[in-house]
């Protein structure tokens, strides 16, 4: 049996941390660390955690002898790199939330200790773990439709989903948090680096905040959505009373980004976060700076190509692909891959799609727990081949985006240094 601890427990954490109910055999949490106390005090319960190994901070968990084989960093994008060198010196296999650091040097940084310390260590690119990924993986290396020539990947941010996360919540600012194709984006840029196998020589990018802004605000729209006169706020599809209230708690739909606000939703605990958080405020009168759509544009070393666009206007979840390759094509929506034959004009399709049950087996379509079992299976045998994505691998993909953000920034196209 492996056992981690888990130092922030946030959803991700706890996401995790539930590979343990399912697989007790496989692994134990075993210490935890949250400033939160009765969220710290929760989880502990839950999972019989000794008093003597329930933390406020990692410091305080680091100040005592290892406690266990591995340790899941989940805590906020920019508190990453201290715990994670801390965890490698200390001799902890580390299963760390994406992104990895909210630099570049920071990235070095931690891949240099992580790489000192002999450690196993994962980002958590979910979106290589999943059953999609792999069955598409598979039908690549088979040949099927040639050599990939290109691929156009879409990021369909769920027009409440950005509201949520990126106006009003932990990622809605740079300086709190990090850029937008860092935070939400890593992992599709990840993605598709390896799906093309090979390195990325130049990257181009555009984007911009172009709605959620003071500019755009309705006329006579209140500060908050709970003072908003009923003839404005019945008009806006980002309503606060619209996305929490109406569209989920009022019909029994507690699923996210209600979950967000509390792990067991009332009635009064709604309304006092939107009388009193971010969650409760106008989109237009935030202190949001991240862009809500942006293209990257990516040459490969052979001459191949992708680009990929994130988007927060639209109301479909699941990432569009469409892979072009010498003999076919293949289009999907990360669940049904259609494969298009250019010899005989047939097409077949193959469905990935995985049941939704709410627990770590449907997360991120599988991924949460494709991810963690194969860390834990790493971790078991100290395999660091037993992951999908190497450390080298994780960094040139961070990298690709820090180039990205820079075109962006600088509006010329710049060359992916590693």
């Amino acid at each position: 049996m492996v056992t981690m601890a888990i130092i922030g427990l946030g959803p991700r954490g706890r996401a995790y941390a539930s590979f343990s109910k399912q697989y007790p055999d496989k692994l134990k949490i075993t210490a935890i660390a949250e400033p939160i106390d009765s969220l710290r005090a929760k989880i502990r319960q839950e999972y019989d955690i000794p008093e003597d190994r329930c933390f406020r901070t990692w410091q305080e968990m680091l100040k005592l002898p290892k406690l266990s084989d591995a340790v899941a960093i989940c805590t906020q994008d920019h508190f990453h790199e201290e715990p994670a060198i801390a965890c490698a010196r200390a001799g902890y296999d580390i299963l760390l939330e994406k992104p990895m650091a909210p630099t570049a040097d920071a990235c070095r940084r931690i891949v240099a200790e992580v790489k000192k310390a002999g450690v196993i260590f994962s980002v958590c690119h979910v979106l290589r773990y999943t059953p999609y990924t792999y069955e598409l993986q598979r039908i690549i290396d088979s040949g099927e439709i040639g050599d990939i020539v290109t691929i156009h990947h879409l990021e369909p941010v769920n027009y409440y989903h950005y509201a949520h996360s990126y106006v009003r919540g932990n990622w809605h600012n740079e300086a709190k948090s990090s850029f937008m194709l860092l935070a939400k984006c890593c992992h599709d840029v990840d993605w598709i680096h390896g799906i093309m196998k090979k390195k990325c020589v130049k990257i181009h990018s555009f984007g911009a905040l172009t709605h959620f802004t003071a500019a755009n605000r309705p006329a006579g729209a209140a500060d908050r959505c709970l003072d908003c006169p009923h003839t404005v706020e019945s008009l806006c599809p980002y309503s606060a009373v619209k996305i929490y209230l109406r569209d989920r708690f009022c019909i029994g739909n507690n699923v996210f980004p209600l979950t967000v606000i509390s792990r067991e939703p009332t009635l009064e605990i709604i309304e006092k976060a939107l009388r009193e958080t971010d969650y409760g405020k106008c989109v237009y009168h935030c202190d949001n700076d991240v862009v809500d759509n942006q293209v990257v544009n990516m040459l490969f070393e052979d001459g191949t190509t992708a680009n990929m666009t994130m988007i927060a206007f639209t109301n479909k979840g699941g990432r569009r692909t469409t892979i072009c390759g010498t003999r076919g094509e293949i289009i999907t929506d990360s669940k049904l891959i259609t494969i298009r034959h250019f010899l005989d004009n047939s097409t077949r399709e193959v469905d990935t799609n995985v049941i939704n049950d709410g627990g770590i087996a449907s997360g991120h379509g599988g991924g949460d727990f494709g991810l963690t079992r194969a860390f834990v299976d790493a971790v078991e045998h100290h395999d660091q081949s037993r992951l999908v994505t190497g450390i080298d691998e994780t960094l040139e993909s961070h990298l690709m985006v820090f180039a990205a953000e820079e075109s962006r920034r600088q509006n010329k196209v710049c060359d992916v240094v590693f």
